[in-house]
C-alpha cells in the first residue's frame, strides 16, 4: 500500500514536477508477466524516477548499505526503501552475486517486474560501463524478456554527491524487449552469459548515446581513488 501511496500521492507527483521527465517507448514494457528492466545508472534519483513513470510495480535490487545506516536517519532510510519495494543485497563477499540472483529470481517467479542496473553501481562520470553477467543468468534461468532502459539527463540533474537536484531535462527511454529464449538451458556457459550481457549493454548504449567503457565501473572507481590517494600522499613538486 505504501508503495502506491509514494508513487501516486507523495513522491511520484513531486518527481514529475521537479524533473519533468519525457517518457519514450513505454509500450515496450509488458503489461503483464515477468520481465527484467535493465537500465543504465547515473543518479540516486534513478531508483525513484523509473518506478514513478511505469504503470506496473517494479522491484529493484538495492545495495544493503541503504538498509543498515546508523541512528534514526538510517532506520528511516531503510524503512523508506523497503516501503518503496527495494530488496537489500549484500554486495560484499564471494557469494554476493548468488544472493542477488536468488532475490531477483524470487521476484520474477511471482510474474513481477524486476529492475536491475547491470553495471552494478552508479556511473561516477556519466559514461556507460561493462555489465555484470548476473542479469543474463536471471534472464536465462527465468526465461523472461529483458527490456533495455536509458536514463538520460539524470547525471546532470543529480550527479553523485548532490542532494538537491538541478533543474535539467530528463528522458526515460525504453527499448524493444530482448528475447534470449534461443539460449535456454545454457545459463552455466560463461561465453553465453557474456554474449547476452553485452547484447543488453549494447541495447542500453543505443538508447542512451553514452560513451562506453569496456571495464567494470567499480574497478575504474577503485583505480581512480587509489591514484588520487597516492597524489595526496606524494604530491608532484613543481619543476622550477
Amino acid at each position: 500500500m505504501f508503495y502506491y501511496l509514494l508513487k501516486y500521492v507523495l513522491l511520484g507527483p513531486l518527481l514529475r514536477l521537479v524533473f519533468r521527465p519525457r517518457i519514450e517507448g513505454l509500450e515496450h514494457v509488458p503489461a503483464e508477466g515477468a520481465a527484467i528492466i535493465a537500465g543504465n545508472h547515473l543518479s540516486f534519483s534513478d531508483h525513484f524516477l523509473m518506478p514513478a513513470v511505469l504503470k506496473r510495480r517494479i522491484t529493484f535490487l538495492a545495495k544493503a548499505e541503504y538498509f543498515t545506516g546508523p541512528g534514526i536517519k538510517g532506520r528511516l532510510t531503510a524503512s523508506f526503501f523497503r516501503s518503496a519495494g527495494q530488496i537489500p543485497v549484500d554486495r560484499s563477499g564471494k557469494d554476493a552475486g548468488q544472493a542477488a540472483i536468488r532475490e531477483g529470481l524470487g521476484v520474477l517467479s511471482k510474474d513481477e517486474l524486476l529492475g536491475i542496473y547491470p553495471e552494478g553501481t552508479r556511473s561516477h562520470d556519466g559514461r556507460l560501463y561493462k555489465g555484470k553477467v548476473g542479469v543474463a543468468v536471471m534472464a536465462l534461468r527465468a526465461g523472461v524478456p529483458v527490456v533495455p532502459c536509458a536514463m538520460i539527463g539524470t547525471f546532470e540533474a543529480q550527479p553523485p554527491g548532490k542532494v538537491i537536484p538541478n533543474l535539467h531535462p530528463v528522458v526515460i527511454r525504453f527499448g524493444e524487449p530482448l528475447d534470449f529464449s534461443r539460449y535456454a538451458g545454457m545459463e552455466n556457459e560463461k561465453a553465453i552469459l557474456r554474449a547476452v550481457t553485452d547484447e543488453i549493454m549494447y541495447a542500453i548504449l543505443s538508447l542512451s548515446g553514452q560513451e562506453y567503457v569496456d571495464q567494470y565501473a567499480a574497478v575504474v572507481k577503485a583505480e581512480e581513488a587509489a591514484a588520487a590517494a597516492k597524489e595526496r600522499k606524494f604530491p608532484r613538486l613543481p619543476l622550477t
